[in-house]
């Protein structure tokens, strides 16, 4: 009988939190085709999570309910994790500093592609997990540019807090007195092209992020202000994928104080008042569609 691994088996784990964007506008585009965003971003205590090990060779393992969707990528050396170890074992030998063979396990928990930055999660909670392992002292400022070869996500999901992004994702605000929030994700599993959704953008110089003048841990204070905010990639979402706007208006229905869609999608949150009130939203949303996903959570507070 085959033993299934978890994350939690090994040496050392960590967590890849999905990154969920409060708000996302696309304010421009440089010339080189990356688009100009401007982002209140925050993390779920609910994410993936990997495991790390000393081995006698490199490995890599997969466990947990997504996946299926990521073996024939990983096995293709496509995969974000493999490209962190890498990259981080290439800077730190160059340093001159050990990288021994490591067996990293990814618990797959998060959906695939769903704009919550699943993938990006992953590479930088390895680029975490392996410094730790392998005892790296290298510079914050050289990890993070590790990070942003890796994608634009991954900067702010190596911080993994309450944040503004800017530029294309990289220029980064940590906002220490942001609120904790109780959450339902909810995706219904269908696939939605990036480059299509900005492609079908309107406009791509819309009005910057306007946050309150005033820092404060108030929830309400935060709802209230999300209501003038927006996520200018959700009409060009919708309108390639349906269940989008089914999706979150059942979100709505569950007496959600604010729903949205994150990233590109298909992933919509609703904010709810505390925990208890989320998990009930979230069995009602799964017994009407058990086929979608549906999960409960609290995002990750500011570290004042």
């Amino acid at each position: 009988m085959t033993m299934i691994l978890t994350a939690g088996d090994f040496d050392l784990t960590e967590e890849a939190p999905a990154k969920i964007n409060l708000a996302l506008h696309v304010t421009g585009q440089r010339a080189d085709g990356y688009h100009l965003l401007d982002m209140l971003v925050t993390f779920t205590q609910h994410g993936d999570r990997l495991g790390f090990s000393a081995s006698g060779h490199d490995e890599f393992s997969l466990s947990g309910r997504f996946s299926p969707l990521l073996a024939t990528e990983a096995d293709a050396g496509g995969n974000l994790v493999l490209r962190a170890r890498d990259l981080l074992r290439q800077a730190a030998r160059e340093a001159g500093l050990a990288t021994p063979p490591v067996h990293i396990h990814l618990e797959k928990n998060l959906p695939v592609a769903s704009g919550i930055g699943g993938g990006s999660a992953d590479a930088a909670a390895t680029l975490r997990g392996l410094a730790r392992l392998w005892g790296l002292a290298l510079p914050p400022d050289e990890i993070t540019a590790l990070a942003l070869k890796l994608g634009a996500d991954v900067p702010m999901c190596l911080a993994s807090r309450p944040l503004i992004a800017r530029g294309i994702g990289e220029a980064i605000e940590l906002l220490p007195d942001f609120p904790s929030f109780a959450m339902v994700l909810g995706n219904p599993l269908v696939g939605v092209s990036t480059p299509d959704v900005f492609r079908r953008l309107a406009r791509k110089d819309n009005a910057p992020l306007m946050l309150p003048s005033s820092s404060s841990n108030d929830r309400a204070h935060w709802i209230e202000a999300m209501a003038g905010l927006r996520n200018d990639l959700e009409p060009p979402a919708r309108a390639l994928c349906g269940e989008i706007a089914v999706l979150s208006q059942m979100i709505t229905d569950e007496g959600a104080l604010a729903t949205r869609m994150s990233g590109s999608g298909a992933t919509c949150f609703g904010l709810f008042q505390d925990l208890e009130q989320a998990r009930a939203a979230a069995s009602a949303l799964h017994r009407l569609r058990p086929d979608w996903y549906f999960q409960a959570t609290e995002t990750i507070e500011g570290d004042a």
